[in-house]
Order: C-alpha cells, then sequence, then structure tokens
C-alpha cells in the first residue's frame, strides 16, 4: 500500500506552545503545513469536567511520518496525554497532495 497523505489533530494550551510545536514539525520535515486555531474545550480530567481556551494544530503529513511525528509533540507538548489523532485525507487535488509529499520527503 502507498503512503497516505493524513491531517493530524493535535490541541495545545497556548499560542506560544502551538508555535513552538508547528516550527519543530516544519523544521524537521515531519509536517507541509500547520495551522493554528483557538478553540474552547470542555473535558473531563482528574475526575472533574475542566473548561479551557486552547489552540487546535491541524497538521498535514503523510502516514509514514507519524509515529516521529508522535514523538516530537510528546516531547514538546505540556499535557501529560496529549490529542495527537490522524484523519486520513481520502480526496484532495493531486497537486496538492504532491506538495504535501515533497515537503516532508
Amino acid at each position: 500500500m502507498s503512503d497516505q497523505a493524513i491531517v493530524v489533530m493535535c490541541a495545545v494550551g497556548s499560542r506560544d506552545e502551538a508555535a513552538g510545536i508547528a516550527h519543530a514539525l516544519i523544521e524537521q520535515r515531519l509536517a507541509a503545513c500547520v495551522q493554528m486555531t483557538p478553540v474552547e474545550s470542555w473535558y473531563r480530567w482528574d475526575g472533574a469536567v475542566q473548561h479551557e481556551p486552547e489552540a487546535v494544530l491541524h497538521i498535514k503529513t503523510m502516514r509514514s511520518r507519524f509515529a516521529q511525528l508522535c514523538e516530537t509533540i510528546e516531547a514538546l507538548h505540556s499535557y501529560d496525554v496529549p490529542e495527537i489523532v490522524a484523519l486520513p485525507i481520502t480526496d484532495a487535488s493531486p497537486r496538492y497532495l504532491d506538495w504535501v509529499r515533497q515537503s516532508v520527503g
């Protein structure tokens, strides 16, 4: 099976943390593009409902880079259990997919 383009979602606690992770992923060629969006999150942690502002990273990469991308995020992330979720890109323009492949190659 050929390598597949994916989008990885990762929530972080601040814009500064998001910028640091994004820069590292691009610098190490683990991602072709990282977008950051501010969000509000509700979740259960340590037995209590939490509500916090966060930033979500949308990371475009290839499945073959996922394990190393996870290691890099976990090394830089402030959370005990960071959200790192990959979704397949099932359709995209061929030129865009070529760019993603070349960017992380």
